[in-house]
């Protein structure tokens, strides 16, 4: 009797953990359904006063199909946003299986403009059989050939309509572009000063602190390693501009473009001198304060210090 009352509790206690008359259950499988009841019921909550999602990832185009569901089973505008965050690489390779979805032309424009910000091709109507994604080809063989040589890579995006023969449509395509090689740019420029002359203006300084501005500066148009008439005409197209962009604070510091040179000047000066492992004695505060202001007599005592702490607490003005 003991024994019989054993095999019933124990057959029950089977049947709970997932085994079945005829059989049993992996239960491997016992925590898939319970994982499904699990998700089943986060999908429910979720859907609540939005899209079903739940229903969205139980389609299936059969039972038996498993893993991620088939984007073109998706709304147009949910399997485009997922899309949108992959690289040209990547929505090639989606193209292989979502051939329409993946070449679809507002993909690859918003690659084009994300890496491209400004191309003379956008504002443009488009020649006969254009497409985003023959474009992005374009603009990277272009950007190659840039980094490898600045003259023929200038010429090859006019050669393709993508930039009209101007310094300021250059200006723009380099300013809101990032693929560009930094040296072979710095040389560019230096060669090209109607260019460089319209990149200056692209900047917005007003209401900068001036380090940081300068900061901005030089993370578009890259300082050269060696003092010379390049780095004195940055700095001259930079002060010019910084004081453009601040009439009223020049006003209140009473500052010139002369200046704000000397004072940029002092910046770099002093960037190098506490940020360089080969200088031992650092200069000090008290010391930048009293060379700045024989420099320039005008300036205040405590907006000189601020530059300095600004130096000393963030770095580099033109790393």
């Amino acid at each position: 009797m003991g024994q019989g009352l054993w095999r019933v509790a124990r057959n029950q206690q089977l049947q709970h953990q997932g085994y079945s008359g005829q059989g049993y259950l992996t239960r491997e499988h016992g925590r898939r359904i319970a994982t499904n009841n699990v998700s089943s019921t986060s999908h429910r909550k979720q859907a609540q006063g939005g899209i079903d999602i739940y229903h969205l990832l139980k389609t299936r185009k059969s039972k038996e199909q498993e893993g991620f569901i088939n984007l073109e089973m998706l709304p147009p505008e949910l399997s485009f946003t997922i899309l949108s965050y992959l690289n040209a690489t990547d929505l090639c390779l989606a193209s292989c299986v979502w051939h329409d979805l993946a070449n679809d032309e507002l993909l690859w424009q918003g690659l084009c403009k994300s890496t491209w910000g400004h191309c003379s091709i956008y504002n443009k109507s488009p020649p006969l059989g254009f497409s985003f994604r023959k474009l992005y080809m374009q603009l990277d063989e272009g950007s190659l050939t840039f980094n490898a040589n600045p003259d023929e890579g200038v010429n090859y995006f006019m050669s393709k309509g993508i930039l009209d023969d101007s310094p300021k449509e250059i200006a723009k395509f380099i300013f809101c572009t990032r693929t560009l090689n930094w040296k072979k740019l710095r040389i560019y420029l230096d060669e090209r000063r109607d260019v460089l002359d319209d990149l200056v203006t692209l900047h917005n300084f007003r209401n900068q602190f001036l380090p940081n501005a300068l900061r901005e500066f030089f993370r578009h148009i890259h300082a050269p390693e060696e003092r010379g008439e390049y780095l004195e005409t940055l700095i001259t197209k930079f002060s010019h501009r910084f004081c453009a962009c601040n009439p009223d604070l020049m006003r209140e510091l009473g500052l010139s473009p002369d200046a704000v040179y000397v004072l940029c000047y002092s910046l770099i000066l002093l960037s190098i001198d506490l940020t360089s492992p080969h200088v031992k004695n650092k200069m000090s505060k008290r010391e930048f304060i009293r060379n700045t202001r024989r420099a320039a007599q005008n300036i205040s005592e405590d907006f000189v210090g601020h530059l300095y702490d600004n130096i000393y607490l963030i770095g580099h003005v033109a790393a």
